[in-house]
């Protein structure tokens, strides 16, 4: 299965599109304002308002088999533990290797900014070439999930 982390998620038509390809139930959760698709292999997912409750509600369900599509680095580290795979929407694999160093990164900058509230800027535009790295690594993972 592919679970999906709708909110902000620049690559959900992607993720259709190739979970459709390789015949896998996809689930699109969102506190709500995403349109359903008509597809019968997406089931829409709408989670009660509320810190963290469409993480909780993925994180609760994801495991050893299953592709985990999130930017929430908390969230990543949760399904890594519980034996998922988890992609970043650029494509970068969040693994048992690096999930403890992404962790520990985010933390960092969550207390530089706090530190400096004048601090600006934040991540670069999405891209095309993330797109497309985001692509070959949902395919490498999906092959690599039904293989077992």
């Amino acid at each position: 299965m592919i679970y999906v982390d709708a909110d902000a998620c620049p690559v959900k038509a992607e993720i259709e599109r190739v979970g459709t390809r390789h015949k896998v139930k996809m689930f699109v959760v969102s506190n709500g304002g995403i349109r359903p698709s008509p597809n019968p292999l997406v089931e829409t997912v709408v989670v009660p308002d509320g810190p963290d409750v469409a993480d909780i509600w993925i994180a609760d369900r994801a495991g050893v088999g299953d592709v985990v599509i999130t930017g929430d680095i908390p969230l990543a580290a949760r399904c890594v533990e519980n034996g998922a795979m988890v992609l970043k929407h650029n494509g970068e694999p969040l693994t048992t290797a690096n999930i403890g160093n992404v962790l520990a990164t985010r933390d960092l900058m969550t207390d530089m900014r706090a530190a400096d509230p004048f601090r600006q800027g934040g991540g670069k535009p999405f891209s095309k070439a993330d797109r497309s790295r985001f692509l070959d690594a949902l395919e490498r993972a999906l092959r690599a999930s039904q293989k077992g």
